[in-house]
């Protein structure tokens, strides 16, 4: 690790593997976020900026790189501006508590709207996501497009949550109707790809306030590095998703993740969240193998050497939000090699040579 790094950033590994051959790198940024992080877009960019300055200062940044943020990473831009109760609240159910009473007519209205313009199951989420969903996508899209642009690199961003979010000329926009859990990825001019990534596969937490996408509509965008795929955290348990990447001839596949709570990654695997298992899935792994051992056996590690594809990477959110907890670390798929990085609580910064 690198003693001139920020120590905010509670940066705990910095690796690399491979060898530079001029083809471009995958670049995982597995950040350690806490709730005043998302205080204010200034704090949100600085510590994405921060991060990716260390990388910067290695050469693990350049035309051809792939940045890969995790799942969620813009999901909590649903707290920036707000009281500073909510960045101290313990809990995640006093947090939005708070954020409900700071905003009763605002949070009233879209509570009404929702009741009518959505399927949601669970309205007060929906109400709430609604509420900040066009404050967020500006966040979003300016801290992304900004970090894209200044360090000239591909940048997948995570995922967010926003309702029928489109790119209109190159800038994110939303829309009425559903919440989607999605990612957008930047060229290195700082413009979004026109395709909105929708994760397909919600796991049962996500669908009383978010819906199911296309599986079949998964992108694939043309950069400097490849044709380049993204797949959602639980999308990657899917040979559907596959199935779509190798259609579309992808060449990497990315996938943000998030996984909670503490410690669950030694814990026994409970199955399939969400949907039914795939019918190559063993029923009497579960409760039987581990968490850790179930993604790589079904999620990207296990999946894609199935296919033509030679490189992915699988980058997930650390931190300490809201007593939410946090699991996982940054698996490197290199043909039919799998590669796992040190499993830290805290961040880590995982360079891939391609």
């Amino acid at each position: 690790m690198a003693n001139d790094a920020p120590t905010y950033l509670h940066l705990q590994d910095i690796s690399e593997y491979g060898s530079d051959a001029r083809r471009g790198n995958l670049l995982s940024i597995q950040p350690f976020m806490m709730p005043a992080d998302y205080a204010s877009v200034n704090r949100f960019y600085a510590k994405l900026d921060d991060t990716l300055d260390v990388a910067y200062r290695r050469g693990w940044l350049n035309e051809k790189t792939i940045v890969a943020f995790p799942e969620y990473i813009g999901t909590w831009l649903v707290a920036t501006g707000e009281s500073v109760h909510i960045y101290e609240a313990e809990d995640i159910q006093n947090a939005m508590r708070t954020l409900v009473l700071g905003h009763p007519l605002s949070f009233a209205f879209s509570l009404a709207k929702t009741a009518t313009s959505t399927r949601a199951k669970d309205r007060i989420k929906a109400a709430l996501f609604h509420m900040k969903a066009k404050h967020m996508a500006e966040i979003y899209h300016s801290v992304f497009s900004k970090l894209a642009q200044k360090y000239t690199a591909t940048i997948v961003a995570g995922s967010i949550i926003l309702p029928s979010p489109d790119i209109v000329d190159g800038a994110l926009e939303i829309n009425a109707g559903e919440l989607y859990n999605v990612s957008v990825v930047y060229k290195p001019d700082g413009s979004a790809y026109e395709d909105v990534v929708r994760k397909a596969f919600p796991i049962e937490d996500e669908l009383p306030f978010t819906a199911r996408a296309s599986v079949a509509e998964l992108p694939v965008f043309d950069t400097p590095a490849g044709r380049l795929g993204v797949l959602i955290c639980a999308d990657s348990w899917y040979p559907a998703a596959y199935a779509v990447m190798k259609a579309k001839q992808a060449d990497v596949v990315v996938v943000p993740s998030y996984l909670s709570p503490d410690g669950v990654w030694e814990q026994p695997w409970r199955g399939y969240d969400g949907a039914p298992p795939p019918t190559d899935v063993d029923p009497d792994d579960a409760d039987q193998i581990t968490e850790g051992e179930a993604w790589l056996k079904y999620a990207l590690a296990g999946r894609l050497a199935r296919t033509e594809i030679k490189h992915g990477i699988n980058v997930f959110l650390r931190g300490d939000l809201w007593g939410l907890g946090s699991e996982g670390h940054t698996i490197i798929v290199r043909g039919a090699t799998v590669i796992e990085a040190k499993h830290v609580t805290g961040a880590a910064i995982v360079n891939c040579w391609l």
